[in-house]
């Protein structure tokens, strides 16, 4: 217990053992310069890190598309193909529509194949479906498709049912249709607001440009077709299954440089590429109805199945800007760090290299009162546990070493 109590009040201090060893000496250096190098070149000038930085950026967006088109052998504009017409950052374009008309509330037959009956008790495992046009009544109805008449189960909701297997042919003037995107963002921290429109842009400018990552790589006005090429996509099969496609506004600001230089960058992406190829709901697609009123008063819609082209315009940001506090805790780091050559040094010479009991036995050392006393008494101007053939520095406390590599 008292051994403990001793060992407790116990004081230690750096002892400076110089090493005259090339082989440790180089390691030495070497690490040194690593780690000076990461400090300088990654850390530094590549991350920044004598900046504070912000990455939460308040954005709006506002888009607008352009474009005529055929669907149906009617002709399409921006009020028939977009939606919503609110020009978010997401919105849709239509390239394929089947059309029911004419559907009132009633009872009618299913279409489809999967609800043959032929008795009703065939329909009774389909009460309760949601997949169907409406709610099943475990009714079997004969139904004349073509010039077949066969049997279907009846369902109770919008008649007639809606038939979605026929084919219609998509707007594949998509293609020349145009994206205007209007993007302002701020960095609260900084209080510094910036738009997409570079200041020195004239209004003809920006309305004759055409988006290009070289030749024009500040327009706001994309090509459907040129995003198309740039995410690989296929035309007649996105307009035919739907799709969803990113684009990315990405604001990457230095703040110590010209508030001009602060300008996006734009991106794009098919961002349902995972399921591209599943057998199981590909692409996009949605419905809606348009209602109308007999002059009976009695209430029928057109309902649309809709394939579509969806745009999702996502902006992200980062600024960064001088600062004290994260230079001195940078600063700081990397001076400590460079004390990792020395770790790694003990660790060779006090486990790898010959002579390594001796380092250890210069390096670590126990000095008690008793000893100090009887070093005093024997010779006051003495050092202590200093043995010959050992060199040692009175101005700096240090004890050299030499090495087998450096013995002559």
């Amino acid at each position: 217990m008292w051994g403990c109590v001793t060992d407790f009040f116990t004081y230690e201090t750096t002892k400076s053992v110089v090493v005259k060893s090339w082989s440790v000496g180089i390691i030495n250096r070497v690490v040194q310069l690593v780690i000076i190098s990461y400090f300088v070149g990654w850390v530094f000038i590549h991350e920044k890190a004598y900046q504070v930085t912000e990455n939460s950026v308040e954005s709006s967006v506002m888009t607008k598309v352009k474009g005529f088109g055929y669907q149906n052998n009617y002709v399409m504009d921006v009020a028939d193909y977009v939606i919503p017409q609110q020009g978010a950052a997401i919105f849709c374009i239509l390239t394929k529509v089947i059309i029911t008309e004419n559907q009132f509330q009633g009872t009618c037959p299913e279409y489809s194949n999967k609800y043959r009956c032929d008795q009703d008790k065939d329909c009774l495992q389909h009460i309760g479906n949601i997949l169907s046009n409406g709610v099943i009544t475990g009714v079997c109805l004969n139904s004349t498709i073509g010039n077949e008449t066969v049997g279907r189960c009846e369902s109770e909701g919008w008649c007639p049912a809606e038939n979605d297997n026929v084919e219609v042919k998509p707007m594949l003037n998509v293609i020349n249709f145009t994206i205007f995107i209007k993007n302002s963002v701020r960095f609260p921290l900084f209080d510094v607001t910036r738009g997409n429109f570079l200041s020195t842009m004239s209004r003809d400018e920006i309305r004759k440009c055409n988006y290009h990552p070289v030749d024009s790589p500040f327009c706001p006005i994309f090509n459907v077709g040129d995003i198309l090429n740039y995410t690989n996509q296929d035309l007649e099969t996105l307009a035919n299954k739907g799709g969803e496609i990113g684009i990315n506004v990405q604001w990457k600001c230095n703040l110590d440089y010209d508030i001009e230089n602060c300008v996006p960058r734009y991106s794009f992406t098919r961002l349902d590429k995972p399921f591209e190829k599943n057998a199981i709901s590909n692409g996009y697609n949605f419905r809606f109805a348009k209602y109308y009123m007999t002059e009976n008063g009695t209430e029928f819609r057109t309902l649309h199945k809709a394939y579509a082209i969806r745009f999702d315009v996502m902006v992200t940001g980062k600024a960064g800007k001088f600062d004290t506090i994260p230079t001195l805790i940078n600063l700081v780091a990397a001076f400590t760090s460079v004390g990792l050559g020395t770790v790694l040094c003990d660790l060779i010479l006090l486990n790898c290299l010959k002579g390594a009991e001796q380092y250890k036995a210069k390096k670590f050392e126990e000095v008690s009162d008793a000893q100090i006393e009887a070093s005093l008494a024997h010779s006051p101007v003495s050092q202590l546990s200093l043995k010959g053939g050992i060199k040692s520095s009175y101005d700096s406390g240090a004890i050299s070493l030499a090495t087998s590599d450096q013995a002559m």
